[in-house]
């Protein structure tokens, strides 16, 4: 593992070619923060199993996802705005952060190579994937400041039009009041056996203990960046800042962890650019 560390934290990140038995079809590969450990209190963040086990299909820690839009292969189309035709589906396809990955098998057939860049207080890794008429370079940065850790990613499309569809998942231990999360854009949601709005207006467990992982998909009208202030067991309250207005946004959790999932969407023409960042206050 790479590490980032000052007096008052320690972020663990995994190196994308010795911690491969962590890694799998659905995180990217670089970047994934796998703990941020206070110096005091111990460990911050969670996970799915944790601290019990581990496997790479939930993980643990601050893992991001390209896995939702994996670039299909098939013909180009001769114009952008012509369709691309109805073919049989080839079971290989790029996956960003990843690589090539058999869809049907939920295997990697062709790892990535990262091109990385470590200091004490930023690790940069870098990758160019060439698939089928694909290129994309993918550039992903994670940097540690006093107790902010700062989560940034941008992708230049090289090749054929590709679609951008990422997530983030940070896995917060549960605190101890059942209020759970707020945020700077007013939310709303159906009845549903896990959450409840309180009075405060933070989301609220119900139903506590959970025996099963309740999700549920959020609705809001938001048109500014997204701004979370997240209830934490060890902390009392921490906050994180998305660079970005969320798409699709749900939330999850199970006996041991709490997340929220603010997607990142963009379409990219061949030649265009975009970058994203989160930040994680502790």
């Amino acid at each position: 593992m790479y590490t980032l560390k000052n007096d008052s934290l320690e972020v663990a990140i995994l190196d994308p070619v010795a911690d491969r038995a962590r890694l799998g079809t659905r995180y990217c590969t670089g970047g994934y923060i796998f703990n941020v450990t206070d110096a005091q209190l111990g460990d911050l963040m969670s996970g799915p199993t944790f601290p019990d086990s581990f496997n790479v299909f939930d993980g643990q820690g601050i893992p991001d996802s390209f896995n939702l839009s994996p670039l299909l292969t098939g013909p180009i189309p001769r114009h952008p705005h012509q369709p691309i035709p109805d073919v049989p589906r080839d079971a290989q396809a790029l996956v960003l952060g990843i690589g090539v990955c058999d869809l049907d098998t939920s295997t990697v057939v062709d790892w990535c190579d990262w091109m990385i860049d470590a200091s004490e207080a930023v690790i940069k890794l870098s990758t160019l994937h060439m698939f089928r008429g694909y290129k994309v370079e993918l550039v992903r940065t994670v940097s540690l400041l006093g107790r902010t850790v700062r989560s940034w990613t941008q992708v230049h499309n090289l090749g054929r039009p590709i679609a951008i569809r990422w997530f983030p998942h940070p896995f917060y231990p549960h605190p101890d009041t059942d209020e759970l999360v707020k945020f700077n854009t007013p939310v709303t949601f159906p009845e549903n056996p896990g959450y409840v709005m309180a009075p405060s207006g933070f989301i609220s467990r119900k139903g506590w203990p959970w025996r099963m992982g309740p999700y549920q998909a959020l609705d809001h009208t938001a048109t500014t960046n997204l701004v979370v202030m997240q209830k934490h067991p060890k902390l009392g309250l921490v906050a994180a800042t998305c660079s970005y207005v969320p798409a699709f946004f749900p939330i999850w959790g199970n006996a041991n962890t709490f997340s929220w999932e603010p997607f990142f969407e963009r379409g990219l023409a061949p030649g265009q650019e975009t970058s994203w960042w989160i930040d994680y206050e502790f």
